[in-house]
């Protein structure tokens, strides 16, 4: 089992790699680090600030980008090729199908992610000329952003087994949106002194993934660290939310007919 869900992350991972996007993301977010580098050398005293907020909003942005317009096509290119029937043809379920590709996603945007953290350490290293312990905050942010790179995959996989790639894509990207703006959601419903208002808001607070957990950018830039209890909870929230995505998206595909 192990070794079937492994193999279909490592042709997943092959595929992804040969994508021309995941260049020219990695190459825009190298150029987003030397803008950085400019302006901090023109800001006086809030290099480190400019930086680290720059740097972040990048890998941020360009890993989301990866997650969607990857992620959306993780199923539907293998029935649009047909190469699903090859696959299905061999000792594979269907389950470990699903779980092979999400995981194959997963570990090309950490390789990503690994890569432009350090392509964002060289340009602190360069403005600042030297690193700091407290540097290190910022691995917490890109843990953060991991997390929510895992959920945005999750979505995009769900919607890969069920809809066209560009209704996929804007489900995703809606949802992502959505997500970040829950709180005020859950706000505009308590001050609307609505009954029905606020219990539908509420209901919409606790079952869309909520990524305005994930926002601690700002926060980091400034040094101040993330709580320990938000690392933890965060991780459960995701992993809790994850479990529930795949296992939708393995009863989509296992009902499924292919033609």
């Amino acid at each position: 089992m192990i070794q079937r869900i492994a193999s279909i992350a490592r042709h997943t991972l092959k595929e992804s790699v040969r994508e021309r996007v995941l260049y020219n993301l990695v190459v825009f977010a190298l150029l987003m680090f030397g803008a950085a580098i400019l302006v901090g050398s023109i800001s006086v005293g809030i290099e480190h600030i400019i930086i680290v907020n720059l740097g972040l909003s990048s890998i941020s942005v360009f890993g989301l980008l990866m997650a969607i317009f990857i992620g959306i096509t993780l199923v539907w290119k293998e029935i649009d090729k047909r190469t699903i029937f090859s696959i299905l043809a061999k000792p594979v379920r269907r389950w470990e199908f699903i779980l092979g590709k999400y995981a194959g996603l997963m570990l090309t945007l950490m390789i990503n992610t690994a890569v432009m953290t350090v392509g964002f350490y060289l340009a602190l290293f360069y403005a600042k000329g030297s690193l700091e312990t407290g540097d290190l905050i910022v691995l917490q942010a890109i843990y953060f952003i991991l997390l929510q790179l895992a959920l945005v995959v999750g979505l995009a996989l769900f919607f890969s087994c069920t809809s066209t790639p560009v209704l996929s894509a804007v489900f995703t990207f809606c949802l992502f949106v959505i997500g970040n703006l829950l709180g005020d959601i859950r706000w505009f419903g308590e001050e609307t002194g609505s009954a029905l208002v606020m219990s539908f808001t509420s209901v919409l607070y606790y079952a869309l993934p909520n990524f305005g957990n994930f926002n601690v950018i700002s926060q980091t830039a400034h040094g101040q660290p993330v709580a320990g209890y938000l690392i933890w909870s965060n991780t459960l929230y995701v992993l809790l939310y994850l479990t529930l995505i795949l296992s939708a998206s393995i009863l989509v595909f296992e009902k499924r007919e292919f033609k």
